[in-house]
């Protein structure tokens, strides 16, 4: 090997352990009915992104709801857990990456309901309008993020 490609690649090692871990060494379990489409649609959408997502059948989620702190204003379609977080229905996926890159002391983040054009439900920015609440372990909300219309 010659010495500047020894260098190139001693340079591009060095860097790739010197990056943040990707989101691929996360492991992600999403609780959802075993027989709702959405819910499918966004753990594989979590798992495109490069999480190790575990999706477990749930028949009873308000059980599972009560287990994590998510109040029941911010119900979602299902409830998810990375990293010792909550993440309550569909979530975005800049709103979990900004979650666990800045590590806030809350429970989680949740998007009540089932909002068009969110995550799992068509992921059409022109039409997704729609709130990101994070939980305080105390139960008490505040926006975390908002999700508009792109007018593009």
């Amino acid at each position: 090997m010659k010495r500047r490609q020894f260098m190139a690649s001693a340079c591009v090692l060095a860097m790739a352990s010197a990056m943040p871990a990707r989101a691929s060494q996360r492991k992600m379990t999403v609780y959802k009915d075993p027989n709702c489409g959405c819910c499918g649609a966004w753990a594989e959408a979590m798992k495109n992104a490069g999480f190790a997502v575990e999706v477990r059948a749930a028949d009873d989620l308000a059980a599972i709801k009560r287990q994590f702190g998510v109040p029941s204003e911010m119900e979602g379609c299902h409830t998810a857990v990375v990293d010792g977080y909550f993440l309550e229905g569909h979530a975005p996926l800049d709103a979990v990456e900004r979650l666990l890159r800045e590590r806030p002391d809350i429970a989680g983040l949740a998007v009540p309901g089932m909002p068009d054009g969110s995550l799992g439900m068509g992921n059409d920015p022109s039409v997704a309008s729609y709130d990101v609440w994070s939980v305080g372990r105390d139960g008490r909300t505040s926006l975390f993020a908002s999700v508009r219309p792109n007018k593009a």
